[in-house]
């Protein structure tokens, strides 16, 4: 449907996106006193972009049929410029990542830190590489070719923008045919560091690795409290992949399921009765809980159905397990994950208990009224193999959110 439409428009988009009398979006973009709007085309933005298509789906045309107005606070009106004019561009071409060529260095560096495009780590890679070479027009492509005098006068010039590039993040195979014919640009340091990292995959990680570019893909999960990193982690913990090296959690994305969102405590509320009503007899769910005044996640795998029951009913399965997350963004320097070891107590229901792992992770009210919200929250180490936190005493939840996963269908 897309290609019908744009197959009968003109192939100048440029035209298209200049023309301030047809269009069914607005952006307000930036903060005061910098602020720009922008005319836009709903189709051509969801088509083309990931990273605005999120925006626009939750958003309604007004009676107008101008798109409900859309602020973007988090990025300059000169960027957001570069970014719209590109997608524009690139309808009648074929590239699928920034060209950044021609962008004057400010853009280049701006562009280069941001998470939300969409772009693959190679291509920021390639795209740096390529903007110094048109900064030097004499050198031949081919580093091969190049002495010691040429590596030094690129090392100069991309000496603010390579270490914006996260190099741990690139495959083997990206690393040998686009990092290493460039060595001698690279800090031996860090080469060495990248080395060691694909030739001893158990190596301690380092504390300044940057971690990838946050990637949104439809239809796979919709959470406040994790990313799609943490998404693919949780998933090869249920299918147990045994990852080879911890440097693949940064590297590849295992996302065979789709976690279809049952509870959202901000949005549904933080009582037992709610969770009871809407996670009950479901199997197969995952669990977030955000701690409130940390950035700390813990959660667990139920792979048995939620029950409302007056009584202690206790769920008995070897598959289930829980785990902590030090914060969204450091999920992978230090996670913990622990497997039930007494099955018997693996799942605890009662019509007062939200989601309950024993006391390894237990969440219920203490009053018998399941309308209230909860007010004991704790993690004491009993049926699972790991305590999940220092800590056992009470804490209060900032958010929590329960998913149901699904197998995604593959054919």
């Amino acid at each position: 449907m897309p290609e019908r439409f744009f197959s009968g428009l003109s192939k100048n988009y440029i035209e298209i996106l200049d023309d301030d009398e047809y269009y069914d979006i607005t952006i307000e973009v930036g903060e005061d006193p910098y602020v720009k709007i922008f005319h836009a085309h709903m189709i051509i933005l969801h088509y083309r972009s990931p990273f605005l298509r999120r925006i626009l789906s939750s958003n309604k045309k007004n009676d107008n049929g101008i798109l409900a107005h859309i602020k973007l606070s988090n990025i300059s009106p000169e960027i957001f410029q570069i970014i719209l004019k590109y997608i524009y561009d690139c309808m009648s071409k074929s590239p699928q990542s920034f060209d950044f060529t021609s962008l004057p260095e400010k853009s280049l560096v701006s562009l280069i830190k941001r998470d939300d495009l969409q772009m693959e780590e190679v291509e920021v890679l390639e795209n740096v590489l390529k903007w110094g070479l048109e900064k030097h027009p004499t050198l031949l492509s081919d580093p091969a070719t190049w002495t010691d005098d040429d590596f030094k006068m690129m090392k100069n010039t991309l000496q603010h923008y390579l270490p914006l590039v996260r190099f741990f993040c690139l495959s083997s195979k990206d690393f040998y045919r686009k990092v290493h014919p460039y060595k001698k640009i690279i800090k031996p340091q860090l080469y060495e560091d990248l080395l060691i990292s694909y030739l001893e995959p158990d190596n301690q990680l380092n504390d300044d690795i940057l971690l990838p570019r946050y990637k949104i893909i439809d239809g796979i999960i919709d959470s406040r409290i994790i990313n799609l990193n943490i998404a693919s982690l949780i998933s090869s913990w249920i299918d147990k992949i045994n990852l080879k090296s911890k440097f693949d959690y940064i590297r590849k994305l295992y996302l065979p399921y789709e976690f279809k969102l049952l509870l959202r405590g901000t949005r549904d509320g933080f009582t037992p009765k709610k969770f009871h009503k809407l996670c009950d007899n479901i199997p197969h769910t995952v669990i977030f809980i955000k701690i409130k005044g940390t950035e700390e996640i813990i959660g667990g795998y139920n792979p048995l159905e939620w029950v409302t029951h007056v009584n202690c009913k206790w769920g008995k399965t070897k598959d289930s397990f829980i785990f902590s997350f030090k914060s969204k963004n450091d999920y992978f320097k230090d996670p913990i994950l622990s497997h039930v070891k007494d099955m018997k107590y693996a799942i605890f229901s009662h019509t007062l208990y939200g989601p309950t792992f024993d006391d390894d992770i237990n969440i219920r009210v203490d009053v018998n009224d399941n309308s209230k919200a909860y007010n004991y929250c704790r993690c004491k180490q009993e049926s699972y193999e790991k305590k999940i936190r220092d800590k056992e005493d009470n804490f209060l939840i900032e958010d929590y959110e329960v998913f149901q996963i699904i197998k995604k269908n593959t054919n």
